[in-house]
């Protein structure tokens, strides 16, 4: 099995990064997000890696 990782177009909120990932690794998208916010807060660098990642993931068909 070749899975890749895609921003989701159907499961997006911002840019679909965290629709995306869920997709990944078949969970909920809602778990990516508060796990994303937890860790923006508590490593303080979650908004740089959400814009990093935005333009890095490509985006899904």
């Amino acid at each position: 099995m070749n899975k890749k990782l895609y921003k989701s177009n159907s499961n997006r909120m911002l840019a679909g990064v965290c629709g995306g990932i869920a997709e990944f690794f078949d969970i909920d998208a809602t778990i990516v997000r508060v796990l994303w916010v937890i860790f923006g807060l508590a490593a303080g660098s979650g908004i740089l890696a959400y814009i990093l990642c935005a333009f890095i993931i490509p985006s899904g068909d």
